[in-house]
């Protein structure tokens, strides 16, 4: 399965569906996309799909008491309505996705060239809608809220035979999320469990719009989702949703997050050559404890006797690094002299590559300029 599309990608879900106002919705892409292109990330803004006259049980279509059923009816919007929206996206440069809540909400995603399609947590086991979803083939995101672990892993089972990218979004269904909610060990769950799939992180809190980012990704969460709104009209902005300024800590915390993960999470990093240079400094190099004669075999027995260990590391001097027994001199060392690589037969000093190494690390012997600090008494004696 290609899950590429959902590495470092950010859902932004346009809440409420803008109201069920196509002019605000125009304008909540315009102002997002805009703090997507300044923050250079991959972003998708997703809608809302619901053929409501079926949705709705025609009996209850006057019961706007039932807060879903109104908001539902006062939200609604025609094909033609989302055909703009989905072009306007796709304008914007970023990625058109939808939640479709029936069926025939699915046609329209295939209709419109929805790429994206994202399973609600109150639908991850209505295979009804599952199984018309993944007659699509398209690439789907499940919210994880609310779900029991059998739900999931069925899910995962089901996607996985049919070889169609899923990835599953940690989603605490509780609008908004308080910080003590949040529940982030579960994207160490998710990740254990079902390490071939993309793991996500959905979230609906409302103090803080980096803390959130900066653990997720450092779990290994690797898309991301929130629901968007702007101030428009004076309708009011429900405290779950983001506005573009919130966005914008938002992914500028995901950028601080990467920048301090680093890289592979699967390969032993390679450390720079500032940081190698900088611990040469603190090891210690190999100093004659008296004075050795040609021919001298430096074995452990006598190790005590024959060397100490301080710092500084000498350029071309081993350090305790490479001090081994049975190695032989091939000079005399004067007491308190450094022992240069070339003045032991060792492995070391057949290697060229190590050789090489030893020379560059560590501290040059040539003694300071006038005026400087006064001048060192150690003296490499080369032949």
């Amino acid at each position: 399965m290609n899950l590429d599309i959902f590495d470092d990608l950010f859902v932004l879900e346009m809440a409420n569906n803008h109201l069920g106002d196509v002019e605000r919705g125009l304008k909540i892409i315009t102002d997002f996309s805009r703090i997507v292109r300044f923050n250079n990330v991959r972003a998708s803004i997703k809608l809302q799909f619901r053929d409501v006259e079926r949705f709705i049980h025609e009996d209850f279509r006057s019961r706007t008491d039932i807060r879903y059923i109104k908001k539902t009816l006062d939200t609604r919007l025609n094909k033609k309505d989302y055909a703009r929206l989905v072009d306007a996206i796709r304008k914007s440069g970023c990625i058109p996705s939808a939640t479709p809540f029936d069926e025939s909400s699915v046609d329209l995603c295939v209709e419109l060239g929805v790429q994206i399609i994202k399973l609600a947590s109150s639908d991850i086991n209505d295979w009804f809608l599952i199984e018309k979803i993944a007659g699509t083939r398209k690439p789907v995101i499940a919210s994880t809220g609310g779900s029991s672990l059998k739900d999931s892993d069925d899910l995962v089972t089901f996607f996985t035979n049919r070889n169609i990218p899923l990835a599953l979004n940690h989603c605490v269904s509780l609008y908004p999320s308080e910080d003590r909610e949040l529940e982030l060990n579960q994207i160490d769950f998710l990740r254990r469990r079902y390490p071939n799939h993309t793991i996500g992180f959905s979230t609906h809190e409302y103090h803080d719009w980096a803390s959130s980012m900066l653990i997720a990704y450092a779990k290994g969460a690797r898309c991301f989702e929130r629901h968007i709104d702007i101030d428009y009209n004076g309708a009011p902005v429900s405290p779950y949703c983001s506005l573009p300024e919130q966005v914008d800590t938002w992914f500028k915390a995901f950028h601080k997050a990467k920048e301090m993960c680093g890289g592979s999470d699967t390969t032993k990093r390679v450390p720079p050559e500032k940081e190698t240079q900088y611990l040469d400094g603190l090891v210690r190099g190999v100093y004659a404890k008296r004075d050795l004669p040609e021919g001298h075999v430096l074995v452990h027995e006598r190790i005590n006797e024959d060397v100490y260990l301080a710092i500084p590391l000498l350029k071309g001097q081993i350090s305790c690094r490479e001090l081994m027994s049975g190695e032989m001199l091939l000079q005399a060392v004067k007491k308190d002299q450094p022992i240069l690589i070339d003045m032991i037969d060792s492995p070391y000093a057949y290697n060229d590559r190590l050789k090489k190494a030893i020379y560059e690390r560590g501290l040059d012997p040539t003694p300071p300029a006038a005026g400087g600090p006064a001048k060192s008494d150690l003296r490499l004696a080369q032949g």
